[in-house]
């Protein structure tokens, strides 16, 4: 079965687009998505050419402070409500339904699958943040989950348990069912690789039209300027990593340059193709990252075995409680971490949907759900633990810099701060280091592929210049944002992408329902009349 649309004839993922695309100067492109999106991309660098980066920072800052706090509850029962529609689809007959229909077969095993999926997720952020969340939640950094007294035991159970929390089961539900729905709708529609596409039932035709093309320019702004915003942190970071290890300055030079390496080495990946380029980073990083974090078990096994066991406590104990945003104490905690963070996990959605959905053909929707929601939260929850658990260890017997300033100093050096404990501390922040730039190389591949269908009107193949061309813009923002104001423009235009996450929220959640229609349509009756001889 397939849909047809005055617009859109499509037939699999072999399809024709009507008068708004345009083929020409080797590309392919979807005109006024295209246009709109570089457009307003353009826009927003002139405007902060125009007004200080300290300023623009602090008028956007002081709107997203309010999408956080005065639409709490948007983002946090978004979450929940999601992950409840993840869990009810895969335990549901609606499970057995198979992406690509009965006879569709997967292209990718079920490893390559999982690693690539979790590098274009959340591989980065486990490097940053493995060390430096459940720090700062243990010693009072910006204020301590659920209110608990830091440097307790049960401030420890809390810091490791909250942080699975972030990590865990909700994010990955904002993820996998953005996904599931996009490969539903191509695979199993024949729609094209976008995200109106999921709106077909309820929508119909329209999506096709102007409604379409606004929700298609709203993904790819947040998916292009997520891209850069991660691109100009990561970078910073890495810098920070070098100067520390090597003793060189912390320059802005310096930070270009890894923008420009992970650029180039982006290129590369994408030039050979899926299986010769994500494919093949993905399962040499998810090596490397296991290497890495079983030589630092093995070093540190009873603590962190307790780490992990603890975090696992805390984690189930207080999930409810973390999901509530009504009759709390924390607010300030609540505001900063865990709304921040589902409105990070919703604004980074349509890139990890998208790609995800391209890779997901020929598994079943029980299937698809189970590992999306499940394998990455276990790895999350052995990262998260094994790293802070280890850190909060060293705070509390004051052991190395951390112990010494007992907790955060530096954010972005937190992780490098606790290697430095060891003998081989340099070589470990070397591989560090190296997982950063790797895990940014995917991020930005899979993100230019991404932004590349949206932006052509959903095809899945398309010219490989154009990939590379939307991996360079996205490595320009990055520099250019780093050049204006450095860190202050790069978080400024973070604090833009978590202020568009507000609608993207709500768009999810009617994503949700859209899809349970559609999936009972493989039961029930045709979504769509077949009309025009159909």
């Amino acid at each position: 079965m397939h849909f047809k649309s005055e617009k859109y004839s499509i037939n699999s993922t072999d399809y024709e687009v009507g008068q708004d695309n345009i083929s020409k100067w080797g590309m392919d492109i979807h005109n006024s998505v295209f246009i709109a999106s570089a457009g307003l991309s353009i826009l927003f660098i002139v405007a902060l050419l125009i007004l200080s980066p300290a300023e623009a920072k602090a008028a956007i800052d002081t709107v997203k402070a309010a999408a956080l706090s005065k639409f709490d509850f948007v983002f946090m029962w978004s979450a929940n409500i999601i992950l409840i529609f993840a869990i009810g689809i895969a335990f549901s007959p609606l499970g057995k339904i198979r992406l690509g229909g009965d006879k569709a077969t997967t292209d990718y095993s079920t490893v390559s699958w999982i690693a690539m999926l979790f590098a274009a997720g959340m591989g980065i952020g486990l490097i940053f943040w493995g060390v430096a969340e459940p720090t700062a939640f243990y010693t009072n950094w910006f204020g301590t989950p659920l209110g608990v007294e830091p440097f307790t035991a049960e401030g420890r159970e809390l810091a490791l348990g909250a942080s699975l929390f972030h990590w865990g089961f909700h994010a990955w539900a904002i993820y996998g069912m953005t996904a599931l729905c996009l490969a539903y709708f191509v695979y199993n529609k024949g729609l094209p690789l976008s995200i109106r596409s999921i709106f077909y039932p309820l929508l119909g035709d329209k999506v096709w039209g102007r409604i379409g093309d606004l929700i298609d320019v709203m993904a790819v702004l947040v998916v292009l300027f997520g891209l850069a915003t991660s691109l100009g942190l990561g970078g910073s970071q890495a810098a920070s990593g070098i100067s520390h290890v090597f003793g060189i300055d912390n320059s802005l030079f310096l930070q270009m340059a890894i923008i420009l390496t992970i650029m180039g080495l982006a290129i590369v990946s994408i030039v050979r193709g899926m299986d010769g380029g994500v494919k093949l980073l993905s399962n040499l990083n998810m090596i490397i990252a296991f290497v890495f974090l079983g030589f630092l078990a093995l070093l540190n096994f009873t603590t962190v075995l307790d780490s992990l066991l603890t975090g696992l406590v805390g984690y189930v104990k207080n999930i409810i409680p973390l999901s509530q945003n009504s009759g709390r104490d924390d607010t300030t905690w609540l505001h900063g971490w865990t709304v921040f963070y589902w409105a990070w996990w919703i604004a980074y959605a349509p890139m990890f949907g998208m790609f995800v959905a391209r890779i997901s053909k020929g598994r079943t929707v029980r299937e698809f759900l189970i590992c999306v929601l499940c394998i990455p939260t276990v790895v999350t929850a052995a990262w998260m633990s094994f790293f802070g658990g280890i850190a909060i260890q060293q705070i509390i017997d004051k052991v190395g810099l951390l112990g010494a300033d007992q907790g955060i100093a530096d954010v972005s050096l937190s992780l490098f701060y606790m290697l430095d404990a060891y003998p081989m501390g340099n070589i470990l922040s070397i591989i560090a280091v190296s997982l950063i730039i790797v895990f940014f190389v995917t991020t930005l591949d899979s993100g230019s592929i991404v932004v590349d269908s949206m932006t052509a009107g959903g095809k899945l193949e398309l010219p490989v210049m154009q990939k590379v061309i939307w991996a360079v813009i996205s490595a320009l923002i990055a520099m250019m944002m780093l050049w204006i104001g450095g860190t202050d423009s790069v978080q400024a235009l973070q604090s833009i992408t978590i202020i568009a996450a507000l609608p993207f929220a709500v768009i999810l959640v009617i994503g949700c329902i859209s899809l349970v229609k559609g999936l009972l349509s493989e039961v029930e009756q045709p979504l769509v009349s077949q009309n025009k001889g159909a």
